[in-house]
């Protein structure tokens, strides 16, 4: 009966053994084959992890690697390691919508909202008339980060535009130059391309080495 018993630990041992014996690659390969990547993190490599739910803001600039990763990683694939620290494995995800626009910004607390407006229609009627294009513009007279991008924002996730901005679009074809007030500033805004759906929502496995 003594047998019996301890026959579960000797089996938990090994595993446990086992797993501390695993390379990096091993581990990268155990995870991408287990039905279940958390148990398989949980109950054979004994290590610790996290779960971690990313939402992708601009899917033209990335704020981390991690960012990067859970965009143009594919499901199930395992990377790193990542500063040497932890593996990154995608687990899923959903889509949202995303806008990409051009922006020249003219902030309010810097000049007056009459000299705001004046400056933007200024801006706008040269873009218009073929004087002077948009980068040119946004180069020169952007306040935002955008003038060292010629005025390129990337395609943005719906919800992190500014609201003003994010109800205006929809009302634009693609190429038009408009402006948008918002309680920061006035906005010059070019829809470069139509919306589209791309993944905006993923989730991690973050497995600490």
């Amino acid at each position: 009966m003594k047998h019996f018993l301890l026959l579960p630990l000797f089996l938990m041992l090994m595993f446990f053994l086992q797993a501390q014996k695993l390379t990096v690659a091993q581990m990268k390969a155990g995870m991408e084959k287990a039905p279940n990547p958390v148990a398989y993190v949980r109950q054979v490599l004994k290590k610790n992890y996290k779960i971690d739910s990313i939402s992708i803001v601009n899917t033209t600039r990335f704020l981390s690697l991690a960012d990067s990763i859970a965009y143009t990683g594919k499901l199930g694939k395992v990377y790193g390691p990542v500063e040497n620290k932890y593996l990154i494995q995608v687990l899923g995800k959903a889509p949202n919508q995303f806008n990409r626009i051009s922006q020249i910004f003219i902030d309010t607390s810097t000049f007056t909202f009459r000299i705001a407006d004046s400056l933007a229609n200024s801006i706008v009627q040269r873009i218009k008339d073929g004087t002077a294009s948009f980068e040119d513009m946004a180069s020169t007279y952007s306040m935002g980060g955008e003038s060292s991008t010629q005025g390129d924002v990337g395609w943005m996730a719906r919800g992190f535009l500014v609201p003003e901005i994010e109800r205006e679009l929809p009302k634009h074809k693609k190429g038009e130059v408009f402006k948008v007030w918002s309680r920061t500033g006035v906005h010059i805004l070019k829809k470069t391309a139509d919306p589209k759906q791309d993944a905006g929502f993923v989730l991690l496995l973050r497995v600490i080495l």
